[in-house]
């Protein structure tokens, strides 16, 4: 695989990253507790009125994020702008979710949802406000009238620590090595990059770069004014850390990732 270093025509930043990653994303993440961390956004989605079964996930790569609600007899709807990242989805879901290929910022209309959610900061890789709002406008079409709107976005102490340190990942005679290329003062609202390179195991494999990430922070204030201008209000805005419980008020300064719930106005 080559490394992707440039956004490409018509903004396809992530898509060329992920289709890269594919191979690697689930050994990348494999130490990611996504029953764990599920189980309590869905007790703070219900604390917001939560009701039916039908799920939207947006971004949903490898089903990761879905698989979980899956289990739990949801009926699920998927989609992700990487098709390799859906071929691995469809191997652990099989017939049981609808996958489809779609460009967030240009969502279809895939039905009416009780909730329709982005995990794992897919939404930081739209590059803008106007991206962002066109975006949750195209999540607000696909929400039921009274469905639930749930995203997370990277806090400024994620870019300022993941994103601008050194990681390594050795998994499945793979070794991932994750070099963020951001300040560790990066301000708010920063664009800041990450390159990620992989070493196979066995004689002559060698460190090669896969792929580059892209991501914008977007301060809180920002998001929801942004919200307002999709047509959303947002009842819930919390703050997580590597335990994944969710706490409030959010603190960007000690939390990694923002969550915010949010529903029709």
């Amino acid at each position: 695989m080559e490394v992707v270093t440039q956004a490409g025509a018509g903004g396809r930043w992530a898509e060329c990253a992920y289709e890269a990653m594919a191979p690697v994303y689930d050994d990348f993440t494999a130490h990611h507790d996504y029953e764990g961390w599920l189980t309590d956004l869905l007790v703070e989605l219900n604390r917001h009125g939560l009701r039916g079964r039908r799920l939207l996930d947006v971004g949903c790569g490898t089903g990761k994020s879905f698989m979980p609600l899956l289990r739990r007899g949801w009926e699920v709807t998927g989609c992700d702008i990487s098709e390799s990242m859906l071929d691995l989805a469809r191997e652990k879901a099989g017939e049981a979710a609808e996958l489809s290929v779609a460009d967030m910022r240009e969502l279809p209309v895939f039905g009416e949802f009780d909730l329709v959610w982005a995990l794992d900061d897919a939404l930081n890789y739209l590059l803008s406000t106007e991206e962002l709002e066109r975006t949750l406008s195209g999540m607000r079409r696909n929400l039921a009238s009274e469905g639930l709107l749930l995203f997370d976005l990277n806090s400024l102490l994620s870019y300022r620590t993941f994103f601008a340190e050194t990681e390594v990942v050795e998994r499945g005679g793979r070794r991932l090595v994750w070099r963020g290329q951001a300040a560790a003062d990066a301000p708010p609202g920063s664009i800041c990059e990450a390159r990620l390179s992989v070493e196979e195991g066995g004689e002559g494999g060698g460190l090669r770069e896969i792929a580059a990430h892209r991501q914008r922070h977007f301060p809180a204030e920002e998001v929801l004014e942004v919200l307002g201008q999709a047509g959303l209000e947002c009842p819930g805005v919390y703050g997580i850390g590597l335990d994944g419980v969710p706490h409030q008020p959010l603190d960007e300064a000690v939390h990694t990732k923002a969550i915010y719930i949010a529903q029709a106005a």
